[in-house]
């Protein structure tokens, strides 16, 4: 079949992968990330790699490079991950080097790593919704919130964490993120962050069938299915919790357009892919009434591979 690429997208719920061939997803696989450590989630990349080569019709020795999008902070050069609060065995500041795993895992295979939500925003702008644009924002929400940067074309990375939106400040003081700060857009719109809070007034007393759904649909976190689920049955605490969402991704939105006038936004991630356009649109609402140039907003978008998105960048990443 010739040479191949395999993106990965590797999230704290869920390991997706994407197999590239002639710019086109000719197969993928995807489990759920392993809770128990750096050295599980590495053997369940490569078996997410493995599944994908096989869905495509590929031998092992078609796989020219793999890419990977991971959370947290990447070193590009030395293939390693470090601060990554989402992903089990990551959490530390000690840098874990992941691409030398995987690439031990696959045979000696080459495989390059770059941020999560940078690598979704490549697939996009190359290969999905953000083509033709020269200056846009990725916004990614899900365990976390993410944040990927194109500026004059090119992908930003400033000193290595360039887009992470989700540790912009929206309310001083504010609800307790992920890294132990307060205040951040994460606290407010990050799936985990919103589950943690969720508990917390769960706990005092307020009424909710989040965990109800959370049961009956089998899984030990809300996840995004669960938080449609709750909002379409108008849930109070579910429509009360994505209302502060929405008014804090306004602001952080808002924010980044007066300062650079870019020419769309994508949102993405698996709760942003979940609730779709009608999410888009109420955060472009919130944003509207504090935008510096009203007459010129950005595109507001949906991703185009929806939550294929991040392993369609990192196979782009590996040369896909």
């Amino acid at each position: 079949m010739g040479a191949i690429a395999v993106g990965v997208d590797v999230g704290g719920t869920k390991i997706q992968s994407a197999a590239m061939v002639s710019e086109k997803i000719a197969g993928g696989h995807r489990l759920m990330t392993p809770l128990t450590g750096a050295q599980d989630v590495a053997a369940a990349i490569a078996e997410a790699v493995s599944k994908a080569l096989a869905e495509a019709g590929a031998q092992p020795s078609d796989l020219h490079a793999v890419g990977l999008g991971v959370p947290g902070a990447i070193d590009t050069d030395e293939g390693t991950v470090s601060s990554s609060p989402n992903l089990p065995g990551f959490q530390g500041t000690e840098p874990v080097p992941l691409g030398a795993k995987v690439s031990d895992l696959l045979g000696g295979v080459r495989v390059r790593l770059d941020n999560d939500v940078r690598v979704g925003i490549l697939g996009e702008w190359k290969r999905g919704a953000g083509r033709g644009y020269r200056n846009l924002l990725g916004v990614w929400i899900g365990t976390g919130v993410g944040g990927g940067l194109v500026l004059e074309d090119k992908l930003y990375e400033g000193q290595g964490a360039a887009g992470e939106i989700g540790h912009t400040i929206v309310k001083p003081g504010g609800r307790v993120c992920s890294d132990g700060r307060r205040g951040h857009l994460e606290a407010y719109a990050g799936r985990a962050r919103l589950e943690a809070h969720a508990r917390h007034l769960a706990k005092e007393g307020h009424k909710t069938d989040l965990f109800d759904i959370m049961k009956r649909k089998g899984r030990t976190r809300l996840s995004s299915g669960v938080w449609a689920e709750a909002l379409e049955k108008k849930d109070k605490m579910a429509v009360e919790l994505i209302e502060d969402a929405v008014e804090a991704l306004g602001i952080a939105l808002c924010s980044v357009q007066n300062l650079l006038a870019l020419e769309a936004i994508i949102v993405g991630g698996g709760l942003g892919d979940r609730l779709g356009q009608p999410f888009v649109h109420r955060i472009e609402k919130a944003m509207r009434p504090q935008l510096f140039v009203p007459d010129h907003p950005p595109a507001m978008l949906n991703t185009e591979f929806g939550d294929l998105s991040g392993a369609v960048g990192a196979a782009v990443l590996a040369g896909g």
